[in-house]
């Protein structure tokens, strides 16, 4: 069994008690992982707070090369990442393979930023200039659906921008962080960046502690809430990429051959298991049946088993508790619509669940109403585009949505009036480090990705002579 360590100011420590990690697959014991202490958060903070004067002096073109030699140690080191990666979270080890190559990207991609001085004004009695500042300790909140992929949208734009980290990955999947933390150990200055684990007790010691500046979280709606209300006692900066439930618009001018595939893909990716994920998809009457059965077909056909066994389309959902809160959501499907494929939990070990479609269901059922984030597809009917719009629009959420029709510009318009951070016109989760992300409405506050998501990472300054 391999050895997993925390890294606190540069060095592999063992955690002060340890908590095990199951695999989804088979519900076993993968390894007993370190678990951090209260007191070990501290001294990893204030380890953080320590190296920040030195990194925040050191030429963003050092770091930025330093963030390079990053990337180069995850390409070197992909298959093992990926292993370990699949063996806790359950996905398939080609998607597996994929995330740790995009986390890669990232900090290829953060490595080519500058952070120059904007010019404002120079004029003869004035020169204005705006400079972007580090902002000190970073607290970086990683959930368990992609733990590395999402753990490269902070760090790399945190460390170019001159911060130091303490990174919390998820409980259930801490192994493939670990082992990211071991290697890169050596590469930074000691204390630049710290991880600690926890068993969801940490957390709010790590949003509440003084010398963090800013927290960058992501996870649910319901505990960015507390992530927010914890934050505001020492004004700390925020960044909340939280919950949705993206509404795919399928107009009547779709061919629904063509476009299931992309709407199937965009649902069930990671089994569900992705914030940005197609929800709940509203279908023209004048195709609804014909698209339920594209749909119907390809769920029947999907692969469901151990992503470590080549061939695996989806895996297990990831852990016990969200595979029961599924299973819930398959009770109120059987209630209030009719499931055409899937509905079944796969008897064996493991959190399996087949892909489910669910059709003649409406609002005011839990699976529309509600985030599943699980392989369970709500297909609703509607009369007009008017009419759908109205409908994806009708929740507290605004994530991500999808608009699908032959008509680009037709559909451009409908997406024009979708409130989502991000619409996508017949495709989805088509995302890249360079295109900015982040959601409306309860859904999140701020942006990652791209020159925005680095600013996030920095305070304004403005210096302002007088001539």
């Amino acid at each position: 069994m391999e050895s997993f360590k925390l890294l606190i100011d540069g060095r592999l420590v063992d955690g002060d008690t340890t908590m095990p990690v199951i695999n989804p697959a088979t519900e076993e014991t993968i390894a007993d992982c370190p678990r951090a202490s209260l007191g070990q958060l501290n001294q990893a903070v204030a380890a953080a707070k320590a190296a920040f004067p030195a990194w925040a002096a050191t030429p963003i073109g050092e770091r930025r090369k330093l963030i390079g030699q990053i990337a180069d140690v995850i390409e070197r080191n992909t298959d093992e990442l990926a292993r370990i990666l699949t063996q806790e979270q359950g996905k398939p080890i080609a998607d597996a393979t994929g995330e740790v190559q995009g986390m890669a990207g990232f900090f290829r991609y953060f490595a080519t930023l500058d952070l120059p001085v904007r010019v404002i004004e120079d004029s003869a009695g004035r020169r204005a200039e705006a400079h972007r500042r580090p902002l000190g300790v970073i607290g970086a909140i990683v959930p368990w659906n992609y733990p590395l992929l999402i753990l490269a949208f902070k760090l790399p734009p945190a460390l170019l921008a001159g911060n130091t980290l303490v990174v919390k990955p998820a409980p259930t999947t801490p192994l493939a962080s670990l082992r990211f933390a071991a290697l890169i150990a050596d590469v930074l200055p000691k204390g630049v960046v710290n991880f600690i684990t926890d068993a969801n007790d940490l957390g709010d010691a790590l949003t509440h502690h003084p010398d963090v500046r800013k927290i960058s979280f992501t996870g649910s709606t319901a505990t960015g809430r507390k992530v927010m209300a914890s934050a505001a006692e020492t004004l700390k900066r925020i960044t909340l990429e939280l919950g949705g439930n993206d509404a795919g618009v399928v107009l009547d001018d779709a061919n629904p051959a063509t476009v299931a595939q992309g709407i199937f893909n965009g649902a069930f990716q990671n089994s569900g298991q992705v914030c940005l994920a197609i929800k709940r998809l509203y279908v023209h009457e004048s195709i609804y049946d014909a698209m339920c059965n594209e749909l119907a077909q390809l769920a029947d056909a999907a692969i469901v088993d151990d992503g470590s066994k080549q061939g695996t389309q989806l895996g297990p959902l990831q852990n016990r508790m969200q595979y029961e809160k599924v299973k819930g959501f398959l009770e109120d499907a059987r209630k209030n619509g009719n499931i055409i494929a899937g509905g079944d939990v796969i008897d064996r070990p493991g959190f399996f669940i087949r892909p489910t479609i669910v059709r003649d269901i409406a609002e005011g059922s839990r699976l529309v109403d509600e985030e599943q984030f699980g392989p369970v597809l709500p297909v609703l009917k509607y009369a007009s585009t008017d009419e759908a719009i109205r409908r994806a629009n009708a929740t507290t959420y605004g994530l991500g949505a999808s608009v699908w029709s032959s008509d680009t510009d037709r559909a451009h318009d409908v997406a024009t009036q979708l409130e989502a951070g991000t619409v996508w016109i017949n495709t989805h989760l088509d995302m890249a480090p360079h295109i900015p992300f982040g959601g409306s409405k309860h859904s999140g506050i701020g942006v990652e990705f791209g020159e925005e998501g680095l600013a996030e990472f920095t305070q304004l300054q403005v210096i302002n002579l007088a001539r």
